[in-house]
């Protein structure tokens, strides 16, 4: 008896579980990208009306009781996954499959290059270039931007390469690119959105470490392009004449003098090319290489650097030994001195009988063949100037107010609302403004330094600078 009901119970058991092994399909691949949409199926035995649990990781997937479950891929989709079918007559139920391994990886990644820079200027051509990481070479590349769609007489916009010819400002915009392909993966990542940014014709800048070099030492002059750093090719000039340009030099936007030569004084600048764009010239600046055994300098009366607005001065290059020899000055400029604008000529002296702020500079004697004499600075010393900072509709003259020269503090904030420049020269020239503690800005003011003391003077929008005016 007792063995017959253990048969019975035995009985039951297998019929609960049946030998039906369920088996999981998965479409399009047990590898998938993110952004694919994955089938996975469970098969059993036809013939048999089955309700089925699905399990990842051996936790049961919840809400899903379908023979296929269908989701999107993401980074949290891959793992292993199994099935299990119930049967909805009995309370049978089925093995749990084998378990399919399911793979995600993330798409391939576009990424934008920009040639020859991201920071271009009006007329230079550049050229934006969609590259993504895989093995795979048939992809068909599309390009977008922010504020706009590509117009039909725009470059091919499906190329690798998006080449936009005499840049303009209206070509400033932020650019991406992707890929689409006929097979898996049927499209990558967008790339990261790269800005292009226009500027219009830039000038070269010219840095010189000193501008006085006793014979023998080294220096190196260094040029360069504001805003931008990839791709330059730099040019040298010394006198007007160019020099050896750094792609033959090998230098890469400097210029080494070693050691340096008294042949080597001069006025330089420089220039950057990029294709077929130049930049301006930079601004010039005098390099003096002093010989170890110098002429004589130029003879001055009064004797002294330093001089005054309307002042006399007078220079000789009578001294020199020998006949031939020129004076020339470097200001702003080169200058030979020949000019009736400098005075009156008297065999070898030059008298200017009132100077000029413009007079200040570089001063020596230069023979026919460029041989020169030692230098001398002269400087010419303006009358004084004063800058008011004045609060409209306050008659306050407390303010703290500080004070500003092209960006640069010049005057911490006191409780003066004054500031004043004992002798106005030409390097004073440049924009003006005042700051008060809250943080407001007062609008900027050119002074510019001209000849005659009456000639001091600014105008801005509706500001305006006398010497001794209120700003």
């Amino acid at each position: 008896m007792w063995v017959s009901l253990l048969l019975v119970l035995l009985s039951l058991a297998v019929s609960q579980y049946t030998q039906a092994i369920p088996k999981v399909t998965v479409t399009p691949s047990d590898h998938v990208f993110s952004g694919e949409t994955v089938t996975l199926r469970c098969d059993i035995e036809e013939g048999i009306d089955w309700t089925y649990s699905w399990y990842k990781d051996g936790s049961v997937v919840p809400i899903n009781t379908e023979r296929v479950y269908e989701f999107i891929s993401d980074e949290f989709a891959a793992g292993k996954y199994t099935c299990r079918g119930e049967k909805t007559q009995d309370s049978g139920r089925s093995e749990i499959s084998d378990a399919v391994t399911l793979t995600v990886s993330d798409l391939p990644k576009a990424s934008v290059t920009a040639d020859p820079d991201r920071v271009v200027f009006s007329g230079e051509t550049i050229s934006l270039k969609c590259a993504i990481e895989s093995h795979y070479s048939d992809w068909r590349f599309h390009w977008s931007k922010y504020s706009s769609i590509f117009t039909e007489d725009e470059k091919n916009t499906s190329a690798e390469t998006l080449t936009i010819e005499r840049v303009s400002e209206s070509d400033q915009d932020k650019y991406w690119c992707w890929g689409e392909r006929e097979g898996r993966p049927m499209k990558s990542q967008k790339s990261e959105v790269v800005s292009l940014r226009v500027e219009d014709r830039t000038q070269a800048v010219l840095k010189i470490a000193q501008n006085w070099l006793p014979e023998g030492d080294s220096l190196t002059l260094v040029c360069a392009v504001r805003s931008s750093s990839r791709g330059w090719t730099f040019s040298w000039f010394r006198d007007d004449h160019q020099l050896l340009s750094d792609s033959s030099r090998g230098a890469g936007g400097s210029y080494t003098l070693s050691p340096a030569a008294v042949k080597h004084t001069g006025v330089y600048a420089c220039r950057a090319e990029r294709g077929a764009y130049y930049t301006e010239y930079s601004y010039t600046q005098l390099l003096w290489v002093t010989s170890r055994k110098p002429r004589a300098s130029p003879i001055i009366s009064p004797s002294r650097s330093q001089h005054f607005l309307s002042d006399s001065l007078s220079l000789s290059c009578e001294d020199q030994r020998s006949s031939g020899w020129r004076l020339r000055r470097y200001s702003e400029r080169l200058e030979d001195c020949s000019s009736s604008d400098w005075g009156i000529e008297t065999g070898s002296t030059r008298r200017i009988s009132s100077l000029k702020t413009s007079d200040t500079g570089v001063y020596w004697c230069q023979s026919e063949s460029g041989e020169k004499s030692q230098p001398v600075n002269i400087t010419v010393h303006g009358d004084p100037l004063t800058l008011h900072c004045l609060q409209r509709n306050t008659h306050s003259s407390n303010l703290r107010a500080a004070f500003y020269k092209d960006r640069s503090l010049i005057q911490t904030q006191t409780t003066v609302d004054q500031m004043t420049i004992p002798a106005v020269s030409k390097s004073h020239e440049g924009f003006y403004y005042c700051k008060l503690p809250e943080r407001r800005q007062s609008p900027k003011s050119w002074v510019s330094v001209t000849g005659r003391p009456d000639e001091v003077h600014s105008e801005y929008g509706t500001w305006r600078t006398r010497r001794h005016d209120r700003v």
